[in-house]
């Protein structure tokens, strides 16, 4: 929790109740252990949405299916989201959430590592005007090239867990070392989010910290 904990409490009072279905995989994924958004990158996430209108979604990271079906609530109707998981189990669990929900029209999940995925789609010329990246943090710098190819000028890039509970303030030797890979990676993510020409950016201390990028 980067944020006191007691003003995030009465926030998060502050919010309207989600639709029972969601909060029904919410709930699951919490006692499964499955890292979905937290509070906060919801609300920020239905904001977004509900503002911006776009029309071709990209999320990569789609675990169980939550985030996806958290913004089909929100996004127009002749939007359409495209979801990328590569684990097995998160898959299986992705396609029956989504089935529940009732939303096979309206996302498309698509099996695979991440890097192809995006490499794929970016040779055949996709574009996705809103992007949300959610998927193993040390990879964030490496799908970026892609990422940029298919995003157009007006597009949204949102990056979350980018400032990892607070870690990434910290010295390379101040994190654990299974973590210090993922912890340079970030940082370097970071600096060129807020350095490129093409983007915009903010950073959020919200959630695990979130980056809102607009494509110039």
């Amino acid at each position: 929790m980067i944020v006191d904990e007691r003003i995030a409490a009465y926030i998060f009072s502050l919010e309207q109740e989600m639709p029972e279905k969601l909060s029904e995989i919410e709930k699951q994924a919490l006692v499964d252990y499955v890292p979905i958004i937290k509070k906060p990158t919801q609300s920020l996430l239905r904001f977004m949405l509900r503002s911006l209108r776009p029309e071709n979604i990209l999320e990569v990271g789609a675990a169980v299916g939550f985030s996806s079906l958290l913004m089909s609530e929100y996004m127009g109707e002749d939007c359409h989201i495209t979801t990328i998981e590569k684990m097995p189990e998160r898959i299986e669990k992705a396609k029956e959430n989504i089935t529940y929900v009732g939303r096979e029209d309206k996302i498309t999940l698509i099996e695979g590592d991440a890097a192809d995925v995006l490499e794929q789609l970016a040779a055949e010329g996709r574009q996705f005007d809103f992007m949300f990246m959610d998927a193993a943090k040390g990879q964030y710098i490496n799908f970026l090239p892609n990422i940029m190819k298919m995003l157009p000028a007006g597009g949204i890039l949102i990056s979350d867990n980018v400032l990892q509970d607070g870690d990434v303030v910290q010295s390379r030797y101040g994190v654990t070392r299974r973590n210090r890979t993922i912890h340079s990676r970030m940082r370097e993510y970071l600096y060129e989010l807020t350095h490129m020409k093409e983007f915009d950016t903010i950073v959020l201390p919200i959630g695990d910290g979130v980056t809102l990028s607009t494509r110039i």
